[in-house]
């Protein structure tokens, strides 16, 4: 029985033939040709000899090699480690052209569906531009033996257009199953956590910012949760200009939260050489594929002979700085053919070019960029033996940070935050209080020495609205009995917070006597609305914005950022046994991810050497300026900071090694079980079940040779142990600010930061493809620098002891960031973090320096 196609553009040649005139009527030089007049029919057949017979061609192997190897992994990877579809889904391939590369997934589809039913639980939909090109290419699925494993498991289908036309089709609700109507997939480009109610009292179910329980995250109305799982596959999306790729895929129609994933392919950005041939292999194959545009050009206009192929050459060339393909017809004289249905003659010059495709390359940094551009995140990622081609498996995130933007005279990514800033931190707080901590736990200490959970959700908002009431010289929001309880001034840098109180509030002793968390929503709501409110003024001109107002925002939203981390690494204590995973973000496939990270490259040594040099530390941001008649009022482009990041000085550095990885799980249990036993501690990131190390996550503990890769995260005491006992010591501030100048990658190059990935990875090193940059893997990392006072300090005014309480000489300066640290703290170069030397719960790892002779 024929394929079932859906017919969405019986048409094409009115729309070709407007992209094909406009091209030709371009000054001479800028002619070119839409790109999908290559995909006729006889174009995909001449598509197929490339991939089949000119190896030079080395995207098309490179991706079957993944798929091939990897289709059980990436299927599992894409239905969050199940081992079979838990409902009905659809898959949708935009392009699908010959179906080969895609075999590999429709069969590990169908091994994830038990047993054949009368109704495949599982649709495919391969949506291309040829209709006679998809019956013949789903006939041959169906005829072959993976047609057999398909039958009653993966159905198959067709549709025939364009990615528009396929893409509104699924907003629309148009894919059915043959059983009954599909429910409409409009919803796209889901961002933020919903509905954000009031924290439920409910102790029956885990607290959710929708009010559902832990097995229901948060929804849209009338959102069906059916899962929907896009292929993009051949590096296609290399073919849309730079500036609209992030634009597509931000248009695809994923959810968040709900099992949507998109299945990637990028080409790297290769050498010039390999690209070139693989566009113009030796025998022609490309040539015949893209000679074959000008006879379809010349069949939409009326006349499939208008372009005399005799009278035109084939070329290429590879832009490295752009990492830009492009293939041109190059005109071999002059010549001038007729237009008749436009009754209009088109010229050409000899040597003339006319642009017929373009092919965009990725290094790690456009990959990156791109992806958090496209509100993308990656759940795994899958490169070919040859390093030369990458599929990225992606979701669309609840909450992301974006990219910061680069510094101008008039703007810094590290000045006023904007009100967007603000919506993507209360998400991240949302995600953490109201979906991962159960109301069993709200009045439990994950740690020790610190306060009840139920404490920091009211903290936050009544810090904010005490710095409020004082800037504008306004009441507190009621009720104002709340500034008494959660006014005391936690600081998540001391090891027992009862050694320091910023005022003379008590918390209460019993649970009863606290406020109710739905109160205490209630009260962040009308918090979070004075705030809105005061945006609202600024930028209705009602407030003129002032370095006051500016720095009291900074330090407000970034105090919220960095309790967010301090809350999840009290958190992680209780994961497996009572804190919930993150909600609305892929389970990490560990077995997969542990295969890749093993399999990477490794440094070529283990060492690099920097200095001498002079490192500057620090900027210049004085309080003092705030009040300034001249400076008061320049606030654009100024860059805000705390009161230990300013003055800018710099500091002499000698000569020295430096690890190019922080010491890893791995690498310190081998220690602790050996030369350190009895000298250091079992890191609190541990836990010991029964003799078994496991290394604990949101997720739950993994085994440790899951994760013995990353960065081990433990106290100042027992890294510093190590690198003494390696002959070694841990790097000053001023050598690891000079090693992070010259070698780490960024946020924009995939640095583990603004919870990229809520759990450490493997640290990588500076190579060829990264322009010689790196991450550390996520952690902040320790200094042997003392926390203490230096030429220059001035203690704020306006949170006076956020600095100088801890100069007491049992702090060590931290520096970088973690997995759960938001870019814009993480990113500032400025920036200092403190905790005391035996504090065994932050996220802090470090990496072994060594003295050289001078």
């Amino acid at each position: 029985m024929p394929a079932e196609i859906v017919q969405l553009h019986p048409d094409k040649t009115a729309d070709i033939a407007g992209q094909i005139r406009g091209g030709l009527m371009r000054p001479a030089g800028q002619k070119e040709l839409p790109t999908m007049l290559l995909y006729d029919e006889r174009g995909l057949r001449l598509y197929d000899d490339i991939t089949t017979k000119a190896p030079e061609y080395y995207l098309f192997g490179a991706e079957e090699e993944i798929l091939k190897n990897k289709a059980d992994e990436i299927v599992r990877a894409m239905h969050q480690g199940e081992k079979q579809v838990p409902t009905d889904e659809v898959v949708l391939e935009l392009g699908a052209g010959a179906l080969r590369k895609t075999s590999h997934i429709l069969a590990g589809l169908s091994r994830l569906v038990p047993e054949a039913g009368v109704r495949a639980p599982i649709t495919y939909y391969a949506l291309d531009l040829e209709e006679r090109e998809i019956e013949r290419t789903l006939g041959e699925i169906s005829a072959s033996d993976i047609g057999a494993a398909l039958h009653g498991r993966v159905e198959t289908k067709g549709i025939c257009g364009t990615y528009d036309d396929g893409l509104k089709l699924v907003q629309e609700g148009g894919l059915n199953t043959h059983r009954s109507p599909m429910p409409s997939l409009a919803f796209a480009n889901g961002a933020g956590l919903g509905d954000l109610s009031p924290i439920s009292s409910d102790s029956s179910s885990p607290v959710t910012s929708s009010g559902g329980s832990e097995a229901s995250p948060p929804s849209t109305p009338g959102d069906p949760r059916l899962p929907l799982h896009i292929l993009f596959l051949g590096s296609s999306l290399g073919n849309f200009p730079r500036d609209e790729q992030a634009t597509f895929l931000r248009s695809l129609p994923l959810r968040a939260g709900v099992g949507d994933t998109l299945l990637l392919g990028m080409d790297h950005d290769n050498d010039k050489a390999v690209i070139e041939e693989a566009y113009n292999d030796p025998k022609g194959y490309t040539r015949n594929f893209i000679m074959n545009g000008l006879r379809a050009a010349g069949r939409a206009l009326g006349n499939e002979q208008l372009f005399d192929e005799s009278k035109w050459e084939y070329i290429n060339h590879y832009n490295v700085e752009l990492r830009q393909h492009e293939a041109f017809f190059k005109s071999k004289c002059a010549q001038t053919v007729h237009d008749a249905l436009y009754a209009k003659d088109i010229s050409f010059l000899e040597g003339e070019v006319l642009k017929i495709e373009q092919s965009y390359k990725f290094s790690e940094n456009d990959a990156f960029s791109l992806l958090m551009e496209s509100n993308l995140r990656p759940i795994q990622r899958w490169t070919d033996s040859s390093q030369k081609y990458s599929l990225w498996l992606l979701e669309r995130p609840p909450f992301s940070f974006p990219l910061l933007k680069a510094p101008s005279e008039t703007s810094t990514p590290f000045g006023v935050p904007s009100m967007q800033d603000w919506e993507q931190v209360w998400s991240l707080w949302d995600c953490i209080t109201r979906q991962m901590i159960p109301p069993s736990m709200l009045y439990q200490k994950p740690i020790d020495l610190r306060h009840i959970c139920l404490f920091y959700l009211g903290h936050i908002p009544t810090f904010l609205d005490i710095h409020l009431s004082r800037l504008l010289n306004e009441p507190h929001t009621e009720p104002q009995e709340y500034k008494y309880i959660f006014e005391r001034g936690i600081d998540p840098h001391v090891e027992d917070p009862t050694q320091i109180c910023h005022s003379h509030s008590d918390v209460p002793k019993k649970d009863e006597d606290w406020p109710t968390p739905t109160a205490i929503a209630q009260f962040q709501t009308r918090v979070r609305a004075r705030l809105r409110n005061l945006y609202d003024e600024i930028a209705a001109k009602k407030v003129p914005m002032t370095r006051k107002i500016a720095r009291v925002l900074f330090m407000t939203l970034e105090h919220e950022a960095l309790h967010a981390e301090t809350l999840l690494y009290m958190l992680i204590q209780r994961a497996g046994t009572g804190t919930l995973p993150p909600p609305g973000f892929a389970v990490p496939p560990w077995t997969s991810l542990a295969a890749t990270w093993d399999s990477a490259p490794q440094p070529k040594t283990k060492t690099v050497t920097l200095g001498p040099a002079l490192v500057t530390l620090g900027h210049d941001d004085a309080e003092a300026d705030d009040t300034d008649p001249v400076l008061a009022t320049k606030v654009d482009g100024h860059e805000f900071g705390w009161d230990n990041e300013h003055p800018k000085r710099t500091v002499q550095v000698a000569k020295f090694e430096i690890e190019w990885r922080p010491v890893t799980n791995g690498q310190f249990y081998d220690f602790y079980t050996g030369a350190g036993k009895g000298k250091v501690q079992l890191p609190a990131s541990w836990v010991d079940e029964g003799g078994e190390i496991r290394v604990r996550t949101l997720y739950g503990p993994v085994p440790l040779k899951t994760a013995h890769q990353w960065p081990v995260i433990t106290s100042y005491h027992n890294l510093s142990t190590y690198a003494t006992v390696k002959g070694g010591r841990l790097p000053t501030e001023p050598e690891l600010r000079l090693f992070y100048e010259k070698f780490e990658s960024g946020y924009e190059g995939g640095a583990n930061i603004g919870f990229r990935n809520w759990h450490p990875v493997p640290a990588t090193t500076g190579g060829e493809r990264t322009a010689g940059k790196g991450s550390n893997g996520g952690v902040w990392e320790w200094t042997s620098t003392s926390f203490d006072k230096y030429d220059g300090f001035v203690p704020s005014k306006l949170y006076p002891g956020y600095s100088m309480d801890f100069f007491d000489g049992i702090h060590q300066v931290v520096l970088g960031g973690s997995y759960a640290t938001i870019p814009r703290i993480a990113e500032r170069k400025t920036f200092r973090n403190w905790y005391q030397s035996n504090y065994p719960y932050p996220w802090v790892g470090g990496r072994v320096a060594y003295d050289v002779a001078q």
